[in-house]
């Protein structure tokens, strides 16, 4: 029969190899849990890649890289979740806190580019002028008409392109309001003039910066180390993703939009070994040579729509100018309208674009603000558990 201390290290050692059994499936699930996670990361960056030069930067496009960063931040709150008990350990609970630090930083870059889709929506009303101006089902098109017209083309000129280098927006007073809040402007604000680029929206401070927002967004931004990677079980990783997938979306959306004290010149250093570094990096070399090309150089935004706003205004103003006398000649009348029919086409693009577009921005906001909540509250509770 065998003594009671064999069968005692016998019971020791059988407890063991089921607890390191347990540990080991525990590690292999949370290792493929965090595989998968950068590969649908790198897929779905992949997808943006692949679309035709004409849709990068469009509104559709910047509509699907929001879509992108939605799902990857609900696979991120998930993991998160399901790994509560790393929470409040060295080093995730400082990796955790820094990416929350990011993501605060990130609801101003929300709220910067709102205004700048609010001073986009603007300019698409100076065409609206236009096109009523110049409506197509006019007998015929007379001097007054073509003189208000001339009017709302030299507005948008001048709000588009007078100060681009400084590339603010400047909102509508009665429409100009950060997420889930309601204001109204003092009224020194409201007699500015809307040309006049400087932000009057209260949602950043005057002295807020695009371009040094960004710059806090990728400060720190490393790799974690080996010995953070173990002592996580991996979940430093997936914050490193998330963190970076935060820092190109905001960066990708001050490029493409209006927004006070704009600049994309960040560095962008992802390490070759991440599946889903390549197709960021693509993406940013493809934006970055976008804002290159010498008609693209300090605009106001790289937005695709932007730039058929400002060739089909200028070309109309700049026709109207060379070539509209009066009386009308019936083939000059003809021209116009057909002019006015390609204006009609941008003009639907844009308002039907937009309206979703800020509607999203308003998603990723409030998104943004659970997923800190919800984070930090875990943290919080893991810590007055111990």
């Amino acid at each position: 029969m065998p003594s009671t201390d064999y069968m005692t290290s016998f019971s020791n050692l059988m407890s063991t190899r089921r607890d390191h059994q347990i540990h080991s499936m525990e590690s292999s699930k949370q290792e493929i849990e965090l595989d998968a996670f950068q590969k649908q990361v790198a897929n779905r960056f992949h997808q943006l890649l692949s679309v035709d030069s004409n849709e990068l930067l469009s509104l559709s496009w910047i509509t699907k890289l929001l879509d992108v960063f939605l799902c990857c931040q609900e696979e991120f709150r998930m993991i998160m979740f399901n790994h509560k008990g790393f929470m409040n350990r060295a080093p995730m609970d400082r990796l955790v806190s820094e990416y929350y630090e990011r993501s605060v930083k990130a609801l101003d870059v929300c709220n910067a580019i709102r205004d700048g889709i609010e001073q986009i929506r603007q300019w698409n009303r100076q065409l609206e002028i236009v096109l009523s101006a110049l409506d197509s089902k006019r007998n015929s098109i007379g001097e007054a008409q073509i003189r208000r017209a001339k009017k709302s083309l030299s507005d948008l000129t001048i709000g588009m392109f007078e100060n681009k280098d400084t590339a603010a927006a400047a909102a509508a007073a009665n429409r100009n309001r950060s997420f889930g809040r309601n204001s109204h402007h003092h009224q020194k604000d409201n007699n500015k003039p809307m040309n006049h680029f400087r932000s009057l929206s209260w949602s950043v401070s005057r002295s807020w910066s695009a371009a040094r927002q960004l710059l806090a967004l990728n400060n720190n931004l490393t790799p974690p180390r080996t010995n953070e990677i173990i002592a996580s079980g991996g979940l430093a990783v997936a914050v490193y993703i998330m963190s970076y997938v935060l820092f190109f979306v905001m960066w990708a959306l001050v490029a493409a939009i209006p927004c006070q004290d704009r600049g994309i010149q960040v560095n962008f250093n992802i390490p070759r070994q991440w599946v889903w570094g390549g197709p960021i990096m693509a993406l940013h070399d493809l934006i970055l040579e976008e804002s290159r090309r010498r008609e693209r150089r300090n605009s106001c935004g790289l937005l695709k729509e932007l730039e058929r706003i400002e060739k089909c205004g200028r070309g109309m103003n700049e026709w109207i100018e060379s070539s509209v006398e009066f009386p009308m000649r019936k083939e000059k009348e003809m021209e116009i309208r057909e002019r006015v029919e390609e204006l009609g086409m941008v003009f639907g693009e844009v308002r039907d674009g937009l309206g979703p577009l800020e509607l999203q921005i308003k998603q990723v906001f409030h998104r943004i603000v659970r997923s800190r909540t919800e984070g930090l509250d875990s943290v919080v509770r893991g810590n007055s558990d111990e």
